[in-house]
């Protein structure tokens, strides 16, 4: 009950960061606002998307008539393949640092279909996107300028997203970034300390308890991580140690495949909406260094709290001091294990009664 009835901070053992957790400030936060489902439909095709088949890119090219998945690098990338040709100018101080980063933004259309989410787009289409990223991360990460690779995906205008078409993003860059080299460091640490791998421990002690378990298959467990700090925060997490995507085998790759679709869809019937989040897949650099301490995962980053409307924003003390949340992690697990795994809009009435 302390976890329940008391204000307590946990911490983030991929980050070392803690989380305020207040949860006596509401026992049933999604007894609040109530909207009908959400039924808005998108066309299978919109003449106006810069990624369906066959139509013209914001920057001038024209996609193929794609029948499957298509990639391309983004016609307007934060990052460009050479840094340059000056350089930049040390400052003296030491108090204003900056250097070149350089790498390459790649665009995955998830299909050709306009309509469909990683919720709606079923195992088999979602199979093939796992495919493309493993040959996007091997073919990028196999470069000798490129140190990691990042796969994520914006989903919904409330993350950013510009486009409904379902796609996501593969960025590859010289250096490690901020938070997967967090995880580098926190993840070697815990295997040089305990001689154990951080995240098959803690993956053994979710499966024990079951408290923030949602579902499991034969190589995959997603769970609301113990230190969540958006609202319905996900992991997804191997359950053999691989370091990164390629490890897996051709089941493990469907069955990843059936845990985003299986968790998609948990998303969508939550607000009965097309659930927004960012999601993120962390594995090791391919910087040509040694990382056995690595424990690939997803991170699923959804910010709506109590409806399809009221979503969480980051303001005051989490801007100020630490991040907080009211809802616990144990709770957030309860309200999306019990959820049906049949999609709303598939249910008599189109979401009614769901």
């Amino acid at each position: 009950m302390f976890f329940e009835d008391t204000p307590h901070r946990r911490l983030n053992q991929l980050t070392g960061e803690w989380v305020l957790v207040s949860p006596h400030r509401t026992k049933r936060p999604w007894q609040g606002q109530r909207e009908a489902p959400d039924r808005a439909a998108l066309p299978a095709y919109d003449k106006h998307c810069y990624l369906c088949p066959g139509n013209d890119r914001a920057g001038g090219a024209v996609n193929p008539d794609y029948a499957d998945t298509f990639v391309f690098t983004n016609d307007f990338a934060a990052l460009l393949p050479e840094p340059p040709a000056q350089g930049l100018a040390p400052q003296m101080d030491g108090l204003l640092v900056a250097e070149p980063e350089t790498g390459t933004c790649r665009v995955i259309c998830y299909s050709p279909r306009h309509d469909l989410t990683m919720a709606r787009l079923g195992v088999d289409q979602a199979a093939r996107v796992v495919d493309v990223w493993c040959r996007e991360f091997a073919g990028l990460g196999g470069r000798e300028d490129i140190g990691y690779v990042q796969i994520f995906e914006n989903r919904g205008s409330a993350m950013g997203c510009s486009n409904p078409h379902p796609h996501g993003q593969v960025w590859a860059t010289r250096g490690v970034p901020m938070y997967p080299a967090v995880e580098d460091r926190r993840q070697a640490e815990h295997l040089r300390d305990k001689d154990k791998c951080l995240l098959c421990a803690y993956l053994e002690t979710e499966l024990a308890r079951g408290e923030r378990l949602l579902f499991e298959n034969d190589s995959f467990a997603v769970l609301v991580p113990f230190w969540a700090f958006w609202p319905f925060e996900t992991m997804i997490l191997p359950k053999t140690h691989l370091s990164n995507i390629l490890e897996m085998n051709p089941a493990q790759r469907r069955d990843l495949a059936e845990a985003m679709v299986r968790l998609n869809v948990r998303y969508d019937n939550l607000f009965q909406t097309s659930f927004p989040y960012s999601m993120g897949i962390h594995q090791a650099p391919t910087d040509g260094g040694d990382h056995p301490h690595w424990h690939f995962h997803l991170h699923y980053y959804p910010p709506l709290l109590r409806s399809r409307s009221v979503k969480k924003f980051m303001v005051g003390y989490e801007m100020m001091a630490m991040p907080q949340r009211d809802l616990t992690a144990e709770s957030a697990a309860a309200r999306l294990r019990e959820l049906s795994e049949v999609h709303f809009l598939d249910l008599p009435g189109g979401g009614e009664g769901a």
